[in-house]
């Protein structure tokens, strides 16, 4: 059983999910500025190689008491104004292939389940290992259900879902962008470093792992 696992961000579509679904939420008044006032900064520090782990759960405090059927609209909304024109015709390429030669393809992200379930859909993607909102009565609570799945914690959970379904991490293949990845590539099998940032880059090549540029979207 042949598993490919690939990143979102940067490495699926050209720029952050959440980024895409900010802007759609702003667009149609659901957030305001102040809302996200600290999200800049947080970038910022992701950028330097000094992550703040617990970004995504201290970010989603602001959209508690938001209902779930409104976040659902807005993410399908933002998904196909914003974010289809944002996915790289390689990794639909890529994907395709995978599928039709009969192997699995999941996401593993610290995005929010709701926000690339439009995106799942288009891929034909029907499985993915993601951060997930807590909602209560139809309406986010403002927290995580569990935790936000990001570096050290997206690699414990993709660690345990190949546990549970019997899986050998050598026949699981992960593609990413991201530094804060470099665990999770490390324990699966085969590695891929697609768009890079410079970390990885230095990494990927110190591990001899395989560097893949995707460059053209659908936009």
């Amino acid at each position: 059983m042949i598993i490919n696992i690939f990143d979102v961000d940067y490495t699926v579509i050209k720029k952050p999910s959440a980024l895409y679904f900010i802007q759609e939420a702003l667009s149609q008044k659901v957030i305001r500025v102040s809302q996200i006032w600290g999200l800049p900064f947080e970038w910022l520090r992701y950028k330097m190689g000094k992550p703040n782990t617990d970004f995504i759960e201290q970010a989603v405090r602001h959209i508690a008491g938001l209902e779930k059927k409104v976040l659902e609209d807005l993410a399908e909304t933002c998904f196909l104004r914003r974010m289809e024109s944002g996915i790289y015709t390689d990794a639909i390429q890529l994907i395709s292939e995978m599928q039709q030669r009969g192997e699995t393809v999941i996401f593993a992200s610290s995005s929010l389940r709701d926000i690339i379930q439009p995106l799942e859909r288009y891929l034909g993607i029907s499985e993915s290992i993601v951060s997930d909102l807590e909602f209560s009565d139809g309406k986010a609570t403002g927290r995580i259900n569990g935790v936000s799945l990001f570096g050290g914690k997206k690699k414990n959970a993709v660690e345990q879902w190949v546990k549970d379904h019997n899986i050998d991490p050598n026949d699981v293949s992960f593609y990413s962008d991201s530094y804060t990845d470099i665990p999770l590539l490390a324990y699966c099998g085969s590695a891929f470093a697609v768009n890079p940032d410079r970390f990885l880059k230095k990494e990927a090549r110190k591990q001899g792992w395989q560097v893949m540029r995707f460059r053209n979207t659908l936009g």
